[in-house]
């Protein structure tokens, strides 16, 4: 198994001159740990005007920045929106970071997440998977040594060569976010790696490793000529201390992320309210207040405790084969210095045992991939909800949405 670390650079009310700049070189100096400490991916999303709960609308400024302090560590775009970006922008700004990074990128794509974001480019929530997909089409031959052109039914590209060409042959593998569960079914249909954004339990990851792999390699239907790039990646909360109630007492900013979520996901069209009406961070205070039971379910959930609370729980995620665990700990508020010693005590005390097993892991996705494994068809209907332990919401909340 491998470990990402994932950044939506959460900033809540209230805000200061320095937060923005704190946060963006915090967020710098924990990637350049995570490298030295032998992470495999740093995950960096792209939303744009979703106050508080994203301030990361430049992710390639980002990840060119830790390019230049990092070594090994993977630099993943999680995602760019094809959505909101020309196919030959996103083509160049990737192969830029990939020879900046010397081959380090991955490349994951999205449709955005709701209207907010898509309203202001003229996108509208209905057909923004038709979108995505023609901007896939498009983009691909960009990479390819020669110039190309495409006429689509979103995208009319002219006889041009994009360039620079990325370092990566023939290009960065793809992965796709999946905002919504049965999306991972869709991700493994195209070929592409799916990033679960869901944080689902173990049984549920059992379930859609298993619907994705079958999507793969029974139903594969790409969008265009490009490697596949079989992986599926879940993201968890995490927060590593030396008990469990350390850590669950590090843990209240997962629940603000938690509550961030439900909150803007409920909406029609996940919209979010008109900009500057809310103030998020003392909605939360306010739910947090009424509802201290499911605060408690929330901190104990996820990869949240001491290095052998969280090896026993990784332990369940390993057995359902799941390629890569993202952790999710820079949210609400969560304090740098908190966020860096868990990185440290994880990868001192639980990391090596997984790195480990990866070797055995490849082989049985070898097995999968070429059909000497046969993996069951397993209904996924009970593993869709995404909002994890927030299953109340209080009234004020609910008037606000």
């Amino acid at each position: 198994m491998k470990f990402g670390i994932f950044y939506e650079m959460q900033i809540p009310r209230p805000w200061e001159a320095h937060t923005e700049h704190k946060l963006l070189n915090d967020a710098l100096a924990q990637v350049e740990l995570a490298d030295r400490l032998g992470y495999d991916f740093a995950w960096e999303v792209e939303h744009h005007y979703l106050e508080e709960y994203s301030h990361s609308s430049a992710p390639g400024v980002f990840l060119g920045a830790a390019s230049q302090r990092t070594k090994n560590i993977r630099l993943a775009h999680g995602i760019m929106q094809l959505t909101t970006n020309h196919p030959s922008k996103v083509a160049a700004q990737v192969a830029t970071l990939d020879l900046l990074s010397h081959g380090r990128v991955e490349l994951g794509l999205g449709e955005s997440a709701s209207s907010t974001e898509l309203d202001p480019f003229a996108v509208t929530f209905e057909n923004k998977r038709e979108i995505f997909e023609d901007a896939v089409r498009c983009m691909i031959p960009m990479f390819k040594d020669q110039p190309c052109e495409y006429d689509g039914s979103h995208f009319k590209f002219p006889y041009r060569n994009v360039v620079p060409k990325p370092l990566q042959k023939p290009h960065p593998p793809l992965w796709v976010a999946c905002s919504q569960l049965p999306t991972i079914e869709y991700c493994g249909q195209k070929g592409m790696g799916a990033l679960g954004f869901q944080f689902v339990s173990a049984d549920a990851a059992h379930a859609w490793v298993h619907a994705y792999y079958n999507a793969i390699t029974r139903r594969l239907d790409k969008l265009a000529d490009y490697p596949i790039n079989p992986n599926i990646a879940l993201v968890s909360y995490f927060m590593c201390a030396k008990t469990d109630e350390e850590a669950q007492k590090r843990a209240e900013g997962l629940t603000f992320f938690q509550f961030a979520l439900k909150f803007y996901g409920q909406s029609a069209n996940r919209e979010r309210p008109r900009a500057g009406t809310v103030n998020v961070w003392d909605e939360f205070q306010k739910w947090k207040s009424a509802n201290p039971d499911a605060v408690q379910k929330s901190v104990r959930s996820g990869l949240v405790g001491s290095p052998d609370t969280i090896r026993k729980k990784l332990r369940k995620f390993q057995s359902s084969n799941v390629d890569q665990i993202i952790f999710l700990n820079q949210a609400g508020k969560n304090p740098h210095e908190h966020i860096c010693e868990g990185l440290e005590l994880f990868a001192k005390e639980v990391m090596p045992e997984f790195h480990a097993a990866e070797i055995a892991h490849q082989d049985w996705k070898r097995g999968v991939l070429s059909g000497e494994i046969q993996l069951e068809e397993i209904d996924t209907q009970p593993f869709r909800d995404r909002f994890g332990h927030l299953n109340q919401v209080a009234p004020q909340v609910a008037a606000a949405e």
